[in-house]
């Protein structure tokens, strides 16, 4: 498939999402954020990540007026923190969130993690907003097989998309294919499992033979598997590489190699078994 930065996955409501996102966890000091978000804007990303929990929202409202974009050309997705999780509850931190972005409305909106007594009724919620027409899409965010099954059993509307840890040393395959089944786009988060590939001597050795980094290869092979990808960053030089992938592609031998590095590792946790407060 041709791609560019501008490139698009359609959801199954008919949702045009980015390929390509700027992910914004831990970005935390102010100035640094914006700063951040701006120069992908200004390079042409036109998605940005965020969450309640990255305690950044109000940033990216800012970043996203102060771009000269229209709202309707940048793609905003936040997500629910398990503490304000539930079906009041997540009505309630949707309103905070909407407040603190600066928006009337959010391209999409996602559980952060399935909370045991509460992710079905969350989701519930969520499908609330979609249906009052403030979320674009629905989403959920780590949910494994059985907890999307759950969700089927009550939901009117599936999940669009499901954001989860994947990167050739997590690469998810049996989760994706479900998901791929039931037309729920996978986002990948942490695609360059936290800079631990970087130095991998199969793709320092690929990166050589395209004339490219390490990073820019991990994040081709995302999207040549029709994943949509957010690495993150604050540096400008690495916000500006990392959308420097759509000038090359990934031989099948080099995808099926890549794919070979999968040692089912996470970098966070596994949503069966997560702390609640972490």
């Amino acid at each position: 498939m041709t791609l560019t930065l501008q490139s698009t996955k359609t959801l199954h409501n008919g949702i045009e999402m980015p390929r390509l996102g700027l992910g914004v966890y831990k970005m935390t000091n102010p100035e640094e954020a914006v700063k951040a978000m701006t120069t992908a804007l200004q390079v042409g990303y036109r998605a940005i990540d965020t969450a309640s929990l990255y305690a950044n929202e109000k940033e990216v409202g800012e970043s996203v007026r102060a771009s000269g974009l229209k709202r309707e050309d940048v793609f905003v997705t936040t997500k629910v923190w398990n503490s304000d999780q539930g079906y009041d509850q997540t009505l309630r931190a949707f309103e905070k969130s909407l407040e603190l972005l600066g928006f009337d409305y959010l391209d999409l909106y996602l559980t952060h993690w399935p909370v045991k007594e509460t992710f079905v009724d969350t989701y519930r919620a969520i499908e609330r907003l979609y249906e009052e027409k403030l979320i674009r899409a629905t989403g959920v965010s780590n949910h494994h097989q059985h907890h999307l099954e759950e969700i089927f059993a009550k939901a009117n509307v599936k999940p669009m998309v499901n954001q989860i840890e994947l990167s050739p040393r997590l690469t998810q395959y049996d989760l994706r294919s479900f998901c791929a089944d039931n037309k729920i786009a996978v986002t990948s988060w942490s695609p360059l499992a936290r800079g631990g590939l970087l130095n991998e001597p199969s793709l320092v050795r690929m990166g050589n033979k395209y004339g490219k980094t390490p990073a820019q290869i991990i994040i081709r092979w995302h999207l040549q598997h029709d994943l949509t990808v957010i690495p993150k960053s604050v540096t400008p030089e690495r916000i500006a590489s990392n959308a420097d992938v759509f000038d090359f592609e990934l031989s099948f031998e080099d995808m099926k190699n890549i794919d070979s590095l999968n040692l089912n590792e996470r970098t966070g946790a596994d949503p069966d078994n997560f702390s609640f407060d972490f």
